[in-house]
């Protein structure tokens, strides 16, 4: 590879034993392994876009650290990235080629995060999905022997990883689960690999340790004819993404075996553009299409329906582009901001919510922006209510993402 190209990659810093590294990863889950490298290695690899040729980047390197780069070392190092497939090459595209093949071949969206995230045997999962209600600060396990009312319509429920929020989650499913008797639940999560295409569906069903959740085929159908986009176009970006696969996963907790549901799951891709123009997203010829088309579908089909939003809010620190290390002064401002989002996802204000996020520039990178204001949009209710609010901290990364659960009565 005289002009190596990497492929898209999340990398950060991190501290090891007061070492600073970078920690890089695939978020499209190709490469499986992450990789930990020095900083002279990222430098080097930063320069692995397609123009620079090897010579290039050992002269780079020796205008920037004064040694010398030979050319064994570089090679060794563009074998390593290929060998993890982390470059763009033939190497890779076979493997991707495969594995979209097998995608696209198979009825089912098979677990993607199971045994990191969460256990896939039925029993230790049911444990620890039980622990999420049960533990010191959850909400006790649901009841569901009888509905409780006002109605939920929809709750907003995070999609951080369970092991750091699962307790969080339980706020919102618990109240889904005593107060919702839906029989069709609109799943609106994060595409963090963003498309074209702003909404991005799938017909197969997700699998969880405790058996599929169906996807409803009938309702999509009806939905395309509504709509004028492609709902299908970029179907692959279910395969790991998140941001649905836990939400299925408490459905499935509370409800498998004991009452009959649907979802439709529907990816949401960034309106980020929409931020920076101070365009509401209502005035986008796609996002009013959708949503169009999406009540209508709703209103011919006649079922009762619930909306689940899997988000998450403030994503801050040097992991995220932020300098200097994580203050309390600075964390206490991002949850004071973060309360001026939840007031107004509370009174139901999807245009509040908005200009808030666009008067900042989206400074603290709410991820769950756009699923969040469709959400609004949709969502039948008189009123919302806070259930739960929380983040992680990482000291390793110096980071924090805030998270919360809410529930929609009406």
């Amino acid at each position: 590879m005289e002009y190596p190209r990497l492929r898209p990659i999340e990398a950060f810093p991190v501290e090891i034993e007061r070492s600073k590294r970078i920690f890089i990863r695939d978020p499209l889950n190709y490469a499986k392994e992450p990789l930990i490298v020095s900083y002279p290695t990222y430098f080097i690899m930063s320069h692995f876009d397609g123009t620079h040729s090897l010579l290039d980047i050992q002269e780079a390197f020796a205008r920037q650290f004064g040694q010398i780069l030979f050319r064994d070392q570089l090679c060794d190092i563009i074998t390593q990235l290929d060998e993890h497939y982390y470059l763009d090459s033939e190497r890779f595209a076979r493997l991707q080629q495969e594995i979209v093949d097998a995608f696209r071949r198979a009825p089912i969206r098979d677990m993607a995060h199971a045994d990191t995230c969460y256990a896939s045997q039925p029993e230790a999962f049911t444990a620890q999905f039980t622990g999420f209600f049960t533990a010191a600060d959850g909400p006790g396990l649901p009841r569901c022997d009888t509905l409780r009312h006002p109605p939920v319509r929809g709750i907003i429920a995070p999609h951080i990883d369970l092991r750091v929020g699962g307790v969080c989650y339980a706020w919102a499913y618990k109240e889904l689960a005593e107060c919702c008797d839906a029989e069709l639940f609109l799943l609106l999560g994060t595409s963090h690999y963003g498309t074209g295409n702003l909404f991005v569906s799938t017909r197969k069903d997700y699998n969880t340790p405790l058996g599929p959740v169906k996807t409803d085929q009938e309702f999509l159908s009806a939905l395309q004819r509504a709509y004028d986009g492609d709902l299908f176009a970029d179907e692959l970006v279910h395969r790991t993404e998140h941001s649905l696969e836990f939400q299925t996963l408490f459905l499935q907790y509370l409800f498998g075996g004991k009452r009959e549901f649907r979802i439709v799951p529907i990816l949401v891709s960034s309106f980020h553009p929409m931020i920076l123009s101070r365009t509401s997203p209502r005035q986008d010829p796609q996002v009013a299409a959708f949503l169009q088309a999406l009540k209508e579908t709703i209103a011919q089909d006649g079922r009762k329906v619930c909306f689940i939003a899997g988000v998450d809010f403030a994503h801050v620190g040097q992991k995220f582009g932020d300098p200097g290390p994580l203050t309390r002064e600075f964390l206490d401002w991002v949850a004071a901001e973060d309360r001026k989002l939840i007031d107004a996802l509370e009174n139901i204000d999807p245009e509040a919510f908005f200009a808030h996020i666009a008067g900042e520039e989206d400074r603290r990178r709410i991820c769950g922006f756009a699923p969040m204001y469709t959400f609004l949009h949709l969502v039948e209710a008189g009123t919302g209510r806070l259930l739960k609010y929380d983040r992680s901290l990482d000291p390793a990364t110096q980071s924090s993402v805030s998270f919360a659960s809410l529930a929609f009565y009406g």
